[in-house]
C-alpha cells in the first residue's frame, strides 16, 4: 500500500484535524513506516533525524490504541529529561485536541508530587515521565 497522506493510514477524524491544525500535510518517511506498525500492535525500534516527526510516529498509534472508558494508564513514555517530558507532553496534548476523553500527564521531579498523584487518580491514559519520578510513583504505588 502506497502512502501519500495522513488519511491513507485509517486515522480517526480528530485525529486528523489536530494533524491539519499543527500544520502536518503528509507523513514523513519515519511516520509512513511506524505508524502501520504499531497501530498492529507491533512492537519495533525506529531511528531518524531531528526534526522529522518520530514522536507524532509512535504519538499517533499510541492515541489511537487508547480505550478512552479504561481510566488506566495505557500509554507510557519515559524521557531522559524533564524537559523533553514537557516537550513531548505538548505534542501528545496538540494531537489530543479533539480527543477530550483521553487525558496525558507529565510527571518529572521538580514538581509536587502531591498534584501527579491527585491527576493519576483521576485516571490518566497516558503518562509521560523521567524515569526517577516514575520509579517514585511505583514505589509509592501511584502508578
Amino acid at each position: 500500500m502506497t502512502i501519500s497522506s495522513f488519511s491513507d493510514l485509517d486515522l480517526s477524524p480528530p485525529i486528523l484535524r489536530a494533524l491539519t491544525d499543527m500544520g502536518f500535510e503528509e507523513p514523513t518517511p519515519i511516520q509512513k513506516q511506524a505508524i502501520p506498525l504499531l497501530m498492529s500492535g507491533q512492537d519495533i525500534a525506529g531511528q531518524a533525524q531531528t526534526g522529522t516527526g518520530k514522536t507524532a510516529a509512535y504519538a499517533i498509534p499510541g492515541i489511537e490504541r487508547c480505550k478512552e472508558d479504561l481510566k488506566a494508564v495505557q500509554v507510557l513514555v519515559l524521557c531522559p529529561t524533564r524537559e523533553l517530558c514537557v516537550q513531548i507532553a505538548v505534542e501528545y496534548s496538540n494531537l489530543l485536541k479533539y480527543r477530550k476523553d483521553i487525558h496525558v500527564l507529565p510527571i518529572y521531579g521538580g514538581q509536587a508530587i502531591d498534584g501527579q498523584i491527585r491527576e493519576l487518580k483521576r485516571g490518566m491514559q497516558i503518562i509521560i515521565g523521567t524515569p526517577g519520578r516514575v520509579l517514585d510513583h511505583i514505589a509509592r504505588t501511584t502508578l
